[in-house]
């Protein structure tokens, strides 16, 4: 049986973005109480994850992960869940068809309440108070009541996640992801938008194919149901901690918050507690690595992270910015590749690309994502080794939080509907616009790699 660091040896390796709980009797309650709570997740679906991402990191799949940059507990209803997975499940589509490319879809779901801050405090018209850390830690109301760390908040965190699990699993399973349905999906989805005629067009393809197969005979199961896994930033060590289960059947540990937990760029010291937790666990991990990580640096953390160099076990999420992503990542890429190991290679292009506007508002520019996707594609190519995935913020709102895109958001814009409790997301028209980008980068600069994809079985994603 294999046994994971106490919670107090994690705390004395010293841990990077961690909240200052006043009430530190009340916080030990909480993780007892998380310790009694039942699994959100289960350690064979991770390890059905962890084959899957074996097979993207082999070039024989692609990754789709996305969702909201810090969910809310306000967000947590059918209606923001369902239009969320509409998103996830559109861009699948176009994804899977336009290119040919078996997707495996993980969201930013279920757990990702919990955010890094550069700053520890901040300041309004003279008054300073802790930084708004996600609903995990704290209130986003600018008041000291609403701001001061709230442990309690940890259990909350724990019936969302389930509340939206749940759901999930309900959509996925009963009906809701059948294909048949795909121009249901688009029903006040991208409507009046520059890509709707694109998606209709590619639905009714669809639409006629199944159409066939099902005339020939062939009603898969694969057509009505879809398999989807539940990621977030493995940030606070009491909560991650106190989910962390031992397998019955493995005696291995698993954390059972979410089915793929990643380490940030701010809390991957290879000596810090945040790495040495991931490390221990059997789930399929990531690690997110800017422009500062050298080849010498990942490497390392891949020898923590994945030492048996098993097939899926490491995903490694680039976010260089669109300006160094041709300069920084081919290193990167070509280190890791020299030890041996097949990770899988994702890009996430947005928090590479964040600036402010003049009139006070943190945006991406449309344009910037799709620069560092193409970039990323061009590494790939350039190496020959697979592009295979991307990690996206996303909604489905109608948001105006990312200017550019196929609706030409301007600045101006920004202030009409930019509801993002911390990073700025691609709405549900620039996300479908992103997927046709990639779908035609996979289809055109991968051939080779589509043909070999194309072997495999679609219904094993």
């Amino acid at each position: 049986m294999s046994e994971i660091p106490s919670l107090e040896a994690l705390r004395a390796m010293g841990a990077a973005q961690q909240p200052a709980y006043p009430d530190a009797a009340a916080l030990a309650r909480v993780y007892d109480e998380l310790r009694k709570r039942p699994p959100l997740v289960f350690a064979g679906e991770c390890d059905a994850l962890k084959r899957r991402l074996a097979e993207v990191a082999a070039g024989r799949g692609f990754l789709l992960q996305g969702g909201d940059c810090a969910e809310t507990f306000d967000s947590v209803t059918a209606g923001d869940i369902r239009a969320k997975l509409r998103v996830l499940l559109s861009m699948a589509v176009v994804l899977t068809y336009a290119a040919q490319v078996p997707v495996l879809k993980v969201g930013r779901i279920a757990g990702q309440y919990a955010k890094p801050r550069s700053k520890d405090t901040e300041t309004r018209d003279g008054v300073t108070l802790p930084a708004y850390r996600g609903d995990a830690v704290n209130g986003f109301e600018f008041t000291a009541q609403a701001r001061t760390p709230d442990p309690w908040r940890l259990l909350e965190v724990y019936n969302r996640s389930s509340a939206t699990l749940n759901l999930v699993r309900a959509f996925v399973k009963g009906g809701f992801a059948d294909l048949r349905a795909v121009h249901t999906w688009n029903q006040d989805f991208v409507r009046n938008s520059n890509v709707e005629a694109q998606y209709e067009a590619m639905a009714a393809e669809i639409e006629r194919a199944l159409a066939f197969m099902v005339a020939c005979g062939v009603d898969n199961e694969a057509f009505r149901t879809v398999d989807f896994y539940a990621s977030h930033e493995g940030l606070l060590l009491e909560y991650e901690h106190a989910m962390t289960r031992i397998d019955s059947r493995t005696q291995q540990p698993y954390s059972t918050s979410g089915h793929m937990i990643w380490v940030g760029e701010r809390t991957r010291q290879l000596d810090g507690a945040h790495v040495e937790l991931l490390r221990n666990l059997r789930n399929p991990v990531g690690v997110k690595i800017g422009p500062s990580a050298s080849p010498a640096d990942v490497v390392a953390l891949a020898e923590r992270l994945d030492p048996d160099r098993e097939p899926g076990r490491l995903t490694i999420i680039s976010r260089m910015g669109a300006d160094k992503v041709r300069d920084l990542l081919g290193p990167v890429i070509e280190a890791v590749e020299a030890t041996g190991r097949q990770v899988a290679w994702v890009c996430d292009p947005m928090h590479g690309n964040t600036f402010a506007t003049a009139n006070g508002y943190k945006t991406r520019a449309f344009a910037d994502v799709v620069a560092e996707v193409n970039g990323f594609f061009d590494v790939h190519d350039e190496l020959g080794t697979w592009p295979g995935g991307v990690h996206v913020e996303l909604t489905g709102g109608d948001v105006t939080e990312c200017v550019g895109g196929a609706d030409e958001l301007a600045e101006a814009d920004l202030a009409a509907r930019y509801e993002t409790a911390c990073d700025p997301r691609m709405n549900r028209n620039q996300s479908l616009e992103l997927a046709f980008t990639i779908a035609e980068r996979l289809a055109k600069g991968s051939r080779s790699r589509v043909n070999t994809v194309q072997q495999y079985r679609y219904e094993d994603f």
